[in-house]
C-alpha cells in the first residue's frame, strides 16, 4: 500500500527517553520518505533534543505536549489511574483518534499494554493481546508469541495466538501459509500439558498451516514461520536466548584477547566476526507487536538506543502500511464462517 503513515512515538519512555527517540525519529525520516512523525511529551525537552540534533518541527516532524511520564517501575494499574496525560497515554490516544496510524513506546512494558488494551480495545473474537517479535534463526528470523503479556493461557488463547501470529508473518513477510509450530516438550502426541494437547487439536481442524508440536531448539533451526506458547514459556525463553547471547559474546572476546596468537588471530578473523555481530544484532529486531489491538502499538526495549528505537519505528511503519489489524479481524471473521457454516 502507498501512501503517507503517521506514527506517534513516546518520547519520554525508557530508560533514555528523548535523548534516544529523538534521534532516532530523525534517522527513521531520512530513511523512509513516506512516515510522518509526531513527538509526544514535554515539549521543551524534546525540543531541546531536537535542536542537538540539529532539526526543527517541522510538516514532516511535530511536537506533541504531554505533562506526565509513566516510571520504568510504576504498576500498570497506577499509571491507568494517574497518568491520563502522559506521553505514553498520549501517543495511544492519537492512534484511537486516528491522527496516528501507530504508536512506538520504550517505556514500562506492562503499563504499555494495561493503558493499550484500555484505550484502543481488543479486536473481535481476542480475548487476549499477545505480545510478538521476530527471533534471528539460520533460516533468517521466526516470530514467536506469547512473549509475557499472558502467563496463564487456555487452548483458545493459543489458538488466537496462532491465527494472529500467522496473519502477521503472511503480512510483514509476504508468506502466503506461514508454518506455524505449538512449542512443546517434545514433538510426540502424548507430550505436553492439556492446554497444549487441546490447542494442538484446535489447529489440526483449523485451515492454518499448523506443522505441528516444535522444541525449543525449532526456535532458531527448525523450518516454521511462527511458533506459539504462553507468555510464562515465551518470557523465559527469550530472556534464556539473551543470556546465552551475552555469554557467547562475553567468551570470545576472552578468548581473543587471551595472547599475543589469540589477537592475531582476532584480527584475522575481523571480518567474520563483525559480520556475525551484525546477523545476531539485537538492536536489528527490536521492536515487539502489541498483536490482537484495534491499532498498531509497538514495544521498544527499554533500554534501546537509537538505532533500535529507529528499527523499532521500522515495524511500526509496516504493520501500518500492511494493515495487520485488519488483516487480523478479517482472517478471525473467515476462520469463524468456516468452523459454523451456514
Amino acid at each position: 500500500m502507498s501512501g503517507i503513515f503517521t506514527i506517534a512515538l513516546d518520547a519520554m519512555g525508557g530508560d533514555h527517553g528523548a535523548h534516544v527517540v529523538v534521534p532516532a525519529a530523525v534517522k527513521a525520516l531520512e530513511a523512509f520518505s513516506d512516515i510522518h512523525l509526531i513527538l509526544v511529551g514535554d515539549k521543551e525537552q524534546v525540543g531541546q533534543e531536537l535542536a542537538a540534533c540539529g532539526k526543527a518541527p517541522s510538516d514532516r516532524l511535530r511536537l506533541h505536549h504531554a505533562s506526565q511520564v509513566v516510571g520504568m517501575d510504576e504498576p500498570p494499574s497506577q499509571a491507568l489511574r494517574n497518568r491520563k496525560d502522559s506521553s505514553m497515554r498520549v501517543a495511544i490516544n492519537l492512534v484511537k483518534h486516528q491522527q496516528a496510524d501507530a504508536c512506538v513506546s520504550a517505556g514500562n512494558t506492562g503499563a504499555l499494554m494495561a493503558t493499550a488494551r484500555y484505550v484502543l480495545k481488543t479486536l473481535p473474537g481476542i480475548d487476549r493481546p499477545a505480545i510478538i517479535t521476530a527471533i534471528p534463526s539460520i533460516n533468517g528470523h521466526t516470530h514467536m508469541l506469547d512473549l509475557g503479556a499472558n502467563v496463564d493461557c487456555t487452548a483458545t488463547h493459543l489458538y488466537q495466538f496462532a491465527v494472529m501470529g500467522s496473519e502477521l508473518a503472511s503480512a510483514v513477510d509476504n508468506i502466503a501459509s506461514p508454518r506455524v509450530g505449538l512449542l512443546n516438550i517434545g514433538e510426540e502426541e502424548i507430550k505436553g500439558n492439556d492446554q497444549v494437547k487441546e490447542a494442538a487439536r484446535m489447529l489440526e481442524a483449523s485451515h492454518l498451516n499448523y506443522i505441528g508440536f516444535v522444541e525449543g531448539n525449532d526456535i532458531y533451526c527448525g523450518d516454521v514461520d511462527v511458533v506459539v506458547c504462553d507468555g510464562f514459556v515465551g518470557n523465559v525463553a527469550l530472556k534464556t536466548s539473551e543470556g546465552v547471547a551475552r555469554m557467547v559474546s562475553h567468551y570470545m572476546r576472552n578468548e581473543f584477547a587471551g595472547s599475543l596468537y589469540s589477537k592475531l588471530a582476532a584480527l584475522v578473523a575481523m571480518p567474520v566476526l563483525k559480520a556475525f555481530r551484525k546477523r545476531i544484532d539485537p538492536r536489528a529486531y527490536n521492536g515487539a507487536s502489541l498483536l490482537g489491538l484495534q491499532g498498531v502499538v509497538i514495544k521498544s526495549h527499554g533500554g534501546a538506543d537509537a538505532m533500535a528505537f529507529e528499527n523499532a519505528i521500522r515495524i511500526a511503519r509496516l504493520e501500518a502500511q500492511k494493515r495487520v489489524p485488519q488483516r487480523i479481524d478479517k482472517r478471525l471473521e473467515e476462520l469463524l464462517k468456516e468452523a459454523n457454516p451456514q
